[in-house]
């Protein structure tokens, strides 16, 4: 069934006018629904397994009692509240499937930003604490030796363990059963739970990188006789640390309410939690475990002069979830997940199980132990294809630039894709490879990173990933492959601002219609403050809006940048531009209309009962998800374009005029500007 508060409403409305009118069943991605590649089990684990998904009986009851409707569509009241939760679902669900299509870094932002407002409320009170990872990254990153992206990765890692859970019974049922749904609660219930919690670990457990980044550009600078990093190493440690992890007195009493005891820092709770799910399996102390945390950024020469982000990952996670949803709504799932992402890194691997020592190396981490941690882990390593190489050695190597999974009968098959153009590097490795065998295998074998540990016989890339979790309850394979690269799915133009300034720029979208002539007499507050009323598909319109407008640039000579550029400043588009740029805009609401379940329809104007109140009108047209302009099928673009061409002058000066307005209200706003080349 999967939408059924969509169903509700279809059949509701159906009774009102006396035919099926809508809203229609959104349609799962093509092939999704059997499929078992990455896309196809992400997407129907959103689409079908999360029927329900934050609905709330009681605001359904208020909504039945007084007849008024407490969902918010473009405006607050016009829908029903589980409806527009079914809306926060399917929008979740598009913009992960745009994501997994193009791999971009603008993709996975809508992708962060939906589960975001879905989970942790308005996107605005976090933004900063995963835009940061991405600015920090692409701004510092390439003056280390080693550094690929994170951002990117990180919303993989999320489509992945969503593809896991709902494809490998085995993780699946270990899951549910330590979490306590075992058969007697609702399946929906429990992969609500799990897009949850799994949602906070995997798509905040590197946010910490920006604390990692600084450390490593200090020893790249100094070493720049590449020398071995260790003793007499220059290296920077961390001093002053209670402001990130010390506990404040509320958050306090809800941790005395959960776990029975008080702790006194965030080191000493994550000590507590990974002591309490892996002591007895690894033999390891509260108070072991605790110096070996606290000492983590204060001594990175105790660990091979390497600072680990996973730290300042789960203690700046600690902070955020305590404040932004506040301390009462801290759950024991959620010290789960800030322990997977304090283990995720080099604690488990070196100062628990040490894997690659033989003398004191531990079994690999079984999921009933804990099952956020196996999956984080194991996602973390498979994920390797499409990340951009930041760093210098980074960029010199050979690293997937795809990678295809099949999880056919509860098992992971992945084959990672290399681009054909390095064929001859590929060669020469092969060959250097063979003559080491020839030899009788003396000394260490040639390597190409990462293809061959990957490629070659002792698949190091494999081996490594089966000592770290256990795999015998899911059968794993790994295999390589080559293809001529297609970088068109990357959409990449001159236009760029960071991630910080993307916000402004939607907000500044959204509002280019209510103060048409009207720019200087609104600030920056109030028209935030008007965003952040709208539903979470209307605010991702807008975003989405903005990442298109790049592409509409393009096409005129012109682009947006965050920088300051010695290039004339646009004040506003001429009507030639205007020509250009309104039809491409037209398809662009008409592909993403049709993508979030709307269809053609204007009942929303003639039915009897909303004449004269256009109020009632805008409400009904949400109800219905019916609009007049919208297409139900086309050909092509110039077919879309034909029916911009046919609309009246009114309503195609709906896609262009409000853009001189936007122009203005950038102004109020520190960042984006738009020029001409």
């Amino acid at each position: 069934m999967g939408y059924t508060a969509l169903k509700a409403m279809r059949a509701r409305n159906k009774k009102l006018l006396g035919r099926d009118v809508g809203p229609m069943p959104p349609v799962l991605a093509r092939g999704a629904r059997s499929g078992n590649d990455l896309k196809s089990a992400a997407l129907r684990f959103l689409h079908e397994r999360c029927e329900g998904l934050r609905f709330d009986p009681e605001m359904a009851e208020r909504e039945k009692q007084t007849g008024q409707f407490l969902g918010t569509g473009i405006r607050p009241y016009q829908v029903p509240f589980n409806m527009q939760k079914d809306i926060d679902r399917l929008c979740l669900e598009r913009e992960l499937e745009k994501f997994i299509d193009s791999g971009v870094a603008e993709d996975a932002y809508t992708v962060y930003y939906s589960w975001l407002e879905m989970f942790m409320g308005e996107y605005g009170r976090s933004q900063k604490m995963v835009e940061l990872l991405s600015e920090f990254e692409s701004n510092a990153s390439s003056l280390l030796m080693k550094h690929r992206d994170h951002y990117s990765h990180s919303v993989y890692v999320f489509a992945l363990g969503l593809a896991i859970y709902e494809t490998v019974p085995a993780f699946r049922d270990t899951f549910n059963r330590f979490y306590g749904f075992d058969g007697t609660r609702d399946d929906h219930e429990a992969a609500a739970f799990f897009l949850e919690y799994w949602g906070v670990t995997s798509l905040f457990h590197d946010i910490g990188y920006p604390f990692e980044i600084p450390f490593e550009q200090i020893l790249a600078y100094f070493e720049v006789d590449r020398r071995q990093r260790g003793k007499g190493s220059l290296y920077i440690a961390y001093r002053d640390l209670e402001c990130l992890t010390s506990i404040r007195p509320e958050t306090q009493q809800t941790l005395q309410k959960l776990f029975g005891r008080t702790f006194d820092s965030a080191p000493a709770l994550l000590a507590w939690g990974i002591q309490n799910t892996l002591g007895k399996a690894y033999g390891i102390s509260e108070a072991e475990m605790e110096q070996v945390i606290r000492t983590k950024p204060t001594d990175p020469n105790k660990f091979g002069y390497f600072m680990d982000h996973a730290f300042f990952s789960a203690v700046r996670l600690f902070q955020e979830l305590t404040g932004v949803l506040g301390a009462g709504r801290f759950t024991k799932a959620h010290l789960d997940a800030l322990t997977a992402i304090m283990l995720h890194n080099s604690l488990y691997k070196f100062a628990i199980a040490f894997y690659k020592d033989p003398a004191r190396c531990k079994p690999p981490l079984k999921a009933e132990l804990h099952p956020l941690a196996y999956l984080l882990m194991l996602c973390d390593e498979l994920q390797c294809w499409d990340r951009t190489a930041y760093g210098r050695s980074s960029r010199t190597e050979l690293h997937p630039m795809a990678a295809r999974f099949d999880f056919t009968g509860g098992q992971i098959s992945a084959t990672y894709i290399y681009d054909k153009e390095e064929k001859s590097k590929i060669e020469a490795f092969r060959q250097e490879y063979g003559a080491w065998e020839a030899a009788g295998r003396q000394g260490r074998p040639p390597r190409l990173k990462a293809y061959s540990d990957m490629a070659e016989k002792e698949q190091r890339f494999k081996a490594d990933i089966e000592k770290i979790v256990d795999m015998s309850l899911i059968p794993f394979t790994v295999n390589t492959a080559l293809r001529k690269a297609d970088r068109a799915a990357k959409h990449t133009f001159l236009s760029v601002s960071n991630f910080l300034h993307m916000y402004d720029f939607a907000v500044a979208l959204n509002a280019r219609y209510s103060y048409l002539g009207r720019e200087d007499t609104v600030t920056a507050e109030t028209l935030e403050k008007e965003f952040d009323s709208m539903s979470l598909e209307y605010k991702l319109s807008n975003i989405n809006q903005v990442k298109s407008f790049a592409r509409y640039l393009n096409v005129l000579g012109c682009f947006y940048t965050d920088r300051p550029v010695d290039y004339e400043l646009l004040e506003k588009f001429t009507p030639a531009q205007i020509d250009r740029f309104a039809p491409m805009e037209h398809a662009r609401w008409v592909k993403e209309h049709k993508a979030m379940g709307w269809r053609q329809g204007d009942e929303y104007l003639t039915a009897p009962f909303v004449q004269g109140d256009p109020a009632a009108q805008k409400a009904l047209r949400e109800q219905l998800r019916r609009h007049a302009l919208c297409l139900d099928s086309w050909k092509d673009d110039e077919e879309i374009f034909r029916h911009y061409d046919r609309l009246s002058p009114e309503v195609q000066g709906k896609d262009w005029k409000p853009f001189n307005s936007m122009i203005k209200l950038l102004k109020k706003f520190e960042g984006v500007r738009i020029y001409r080349l």
